[in-house]
């Protein structure tokens, strides 16, 4: 009865450090989708020529020669690893729904990266994708936290489906929607609100535990 109970107990620690292992190497891709995103497309629109950031779509950085390998990459790379990251913090549970949000958010990054606006509407489906799934994948990872990162997550996937909506409504003839930023900023406000919190939320995940003592700290 011991041993059974000796070997319960060693099943459910490797099971616990398992998915902690997971769940940190998650953080780690999930810094290096928004981190990589926010960096790469502050650089790809400085070296554009003449890129409008008040007019020009992001994806507009793709079909700019100075620029639209290392736009496009950057959306194949990202949706690769954001798909990765769901897959490692959401396995092994009830909840195949949460895992499947972050591969869509990916498989729309993917796509809008390998057919670029020049495409047409094939790009604008995967780019709609991408715009929807990275803000639903933030509200999803929110519910599973407590606190102000919840608070915040709500809010930034909020404000993303909300700028998506105006994206949607102002592309089909109501531009006065854009406001004073325009189509670019309101493309930026479906997106950055949530790379933001990605950046927080995958900051988390890769921390190593603290001590009590706040002394030292030592991985989980």
């Amino acid at each position: 009865m011991a041993v059974e109970v000796s070997t319960r107990s060693t099943l459910t620690r490797n099971v616990e450090e398992t998915a902690h292992r997971g769940a940190r190497l998650a953080g780690l891709l999930f810094l290096g989708v928004s981190g990589a995103f926010l960096t790469v497309t502050m650089l790809a629109a400085s070296i554009a020529p003449d890129y409008d950031f008040h007019a020009a779509a992001i994806s507009d950085l793709g079909v700019i020669a100075e620029t639209a390998g290392l736009f496009n990459g950057l959306l194949v790379a990202i949706g690769l690893m954001n798909a990765a990251a769901g897959y490692l913090l959401f396995r092994g549970q009830r909840r195949p729904w949460r895992t499947t949000t972050f591969v869509l958010a990916g498989v729309g990054a993917v796509g809008a990266g390998l057919f670029p606006l020049s495409t047409g509407g094939l790009h604008t489906i995967f780019a709609l994708l991408a715009f929807v799934g990275f803000n639903l994948e933030v509200l999803v990872a929110a519910t599973t936290l407590i606190g102000p990162m919840r608070v915040l997550g709500y809010l930034a996937g909020g404000v993303g489906l909300l700028y998506a909506a105006v994206m949607v409504a102002g592309d089909s003839g109501n531009a006065g929607l854009f406001g004073p930023i325009g189509h670019g900023g309101s493309e930026r406000m479906i997106a950055y609100p949530a790379m933001l919190w990605l950046l927080a939320f995958g900051g988390s995940l890769s921390a190593p535990a603290v001590r009590a003592e706040g002394a030292r700290s030592s991985p989980e």
